[in-house]
C-alpha cells in the first residue's frame, strides 16, 4: 500500500506488499521488499536497500548505498522470520547497515529515535539502542549489544557481542570495548579503560551541578577506592537515594555479568 502523497522515482523498486505513508520520499534504484514499512515524512536517497521485516518510523533520512534490514551475518541465522524497528527522526549516513535479529534472542533488533549513524556504521543483530545517540564514521556493534540514551561512539570504535553501553557514557575514537561501559563513564584505549566522567555531556544536557557532583562522587567510589563492583554496591546505593542521577549507575551494575571496564 503506497500512500498518494509519496512521491517514489520511476528506476526505484517497491514490493506491492510494503507500506509506504504520507509524503516518503524514495530516490533512484532504491529496493523496497515486502513486509517493509515506512513512517510518514521519510526520505530515503539513491540505490538504498531495504528489506523485511522492517518497521521504520516517521521523518527518518537514510543516505545512498544503506542496507536496512538485510539477513544477519551470523552462522546460526537459517533463514528465520526476524525483525527491524527503527523509531523516528534517525539520519543514518552513506554505507550504514542494520541487520535483523535472530531466534537465539528476541528476533528483533530494535533502533530508537533520534540518533545519528554516520557513514559506514554497523549495527549487528538483536542490537538494542536507545535515543538521541551518536556513532561516528566505521563506528560497530557486534551483535547482541545494547547501547542506552544519549550515547556517543566515536569513529572506528568497536563494541564486543553482549556488551553494554550505559546512557550518557562516551566511546573514543578508535576504542575497542570487550567488557560494559557504565552510564556517565567515558572509555577510550585498545582494550578501552575508564577515563573519568562525561561531565560536559551532562552539563549540555541540563544535569543540575549537584547531580554531577553525585555522579563524580560514584565514579571515585568504583575507580579510585580499590573496591570491587559488590563492595560499592552499597554505598553507591545509599548515595542514589541521596540524588536520583545515580539509581541508572546502580541500576546497571546490578545487571553487571560480563565486567565492566577497569
Amino acid at each position: 500500500m503506497i500512500d498518494a502523497s509519496a512521491v517514489i522515482h520511476e528506476t526505484a523498486i517497491v514490493h506491492p506488499d510494503a507500506k509506504i505513508g504520507p509524503g516518503v520520499e524514495i530516490g533512484p534504484w532504491s529496493h523496497i521488499g515486502a513486509e517493509v514499512e515506512i513512517g510518514e515524512g521519510t526520505w530515503i536517497g539513491s540505490h538504498v536497500v531495504i528489506k523485511g521485516p522492517t518497521k521504520l518510523g516517521r521523518r527518518n533520512k537514510i543516505y545512498q548505498f544503506c542496507s536496512i534490514g538485510e539477513d544477519c551475518q551470523d552462522k546460526k541465522y537459517k533463514g528465520e522470520r526476524t525483525f527491524l524497528e527503527v523509531g523516528d527522526d534517525n539520519v543514518i549516513r552513506e554505507h550504514c547497515t542494520f541487520h535483523r535479529g535472530t531466534v537465539q534472542d528476541q528476533a528483533l533488533t530494535k533502533v530508537g529515535s533520534r540518533n545519528l549513524f554516520m557513514v559506514n556504521v554497523h549495527v549487528a543483530h538483536d542490537c538494542v539502542i536507545g535515543d538521541d545517540c551518536i556513532f561516528a564514521n566505521n563506528a560497530t556493534l557486534a551483535g547482541h549489544v545494547t547501547v542506552g540514551d544519549w550515547v556517543i561512539f566515536g569513529g572506528l570504535s568497536a563494541i564486543h557481542q553482549f556488551g553494554r553501553v550505559g546512557s550518557h557514557a562516551f566511546v573514543a575514537g578508535m576504542a575497542a570495548l570487550n567488557k560494559d561501559v557504565p552510564p556517565y563513564v567515558m572509555a577510550a584505549g585498545h582494550y578501552a579503560k575508564p577515563f573519568g566522567v562525561n561531565s560536559e555531556g551532562l552539563k549540555r544536557r541540563g544535569f543540575t551541578p549537584e547531580a554531577i557532583s553525585a555522579v563524580k562522587k560514584a565514579y571515585k567510589l568504583l575507580y579510585r577506592q580499590g573496591l570491587t563492583v559488590e563492595e560499592a554496591m552499597a554505598e553507591l546505593t545509599a548515595l542514589a537515594a541521596e540524588e536520583a542521577a545515580v539509581q541508572p549507575l546502580v541500576d546497571f551494575l546490578k545487571q553487571n555479568e560480563r565486567g565492566i571496564v577497569r
